[in-house]
């Protein structure tokens, strides 16, 4: 799975790269801003975007999923400490892990992402600290199952 990762806080994102590659997958970029993500998620079609909510240039995570979904087929995870802050539809993201995050919660997220994005279909529950998008769930199978620990 390449994955790119949106992220102002560049020790954050090295440590996802980190972990990207930990699992197995290809961390195909950072962007620190909405503008720079639109153009990377366009240019290299990633998988998966990490994508926090607050970036360099302002809180405009939320339209760059809801942009980079529509414009460019990129399947966007949030990650931020603002949770609450997400609508409800999750701006067509997949869902969310909360900050601040466990090395093994996020290796667990992307793995299950992964099969998820692979196979069109969950291969179980979310893991803990993964909340998946109610329409996510659904096309994935999941329904409203409870995450598992």
């Amino acid at each position: 799975m390449n994955v790119l990762i949106v992220e102002d806080e560049i020790l954050l994102a090295m440590e996802l790269s980190f972990l990207i590659e930990e699992v197995g997958c290809v961390d195909v970029g950072h962007a620190m801003s909405s503008a720079d993500a639109l153009a990377m998620a366009a240019d290299l079609r990633p998988d998966l975007a990490l994508v926090d909510v607050h970036l360099q240039d302002g809180p405009t995570g939320i339209d760059l999923a809801r942009h980079i979904a529509s414009d460019c087929g990129v399947v966007a995870l949030f990650m931020t400490a603002n949770v609450k802050r997400l609508p409800a539809d999750f701006a067509g993201a997949c869902g969310v892990v909360g900050k601040p995050y466990s090395e093994h919660g996020m290796k667990a997220a992307l793995r299950y992402l992964d099969i998820c994005l692979r196979d069109g279909r969950a291969p179980g529950l979310a893991p803990a600290g993964l909340q998946l998008a109610p329409a996510w769930a659904e096309r994935w199978g999941v329904g409203d199952l409870p995450r598992i620990a």
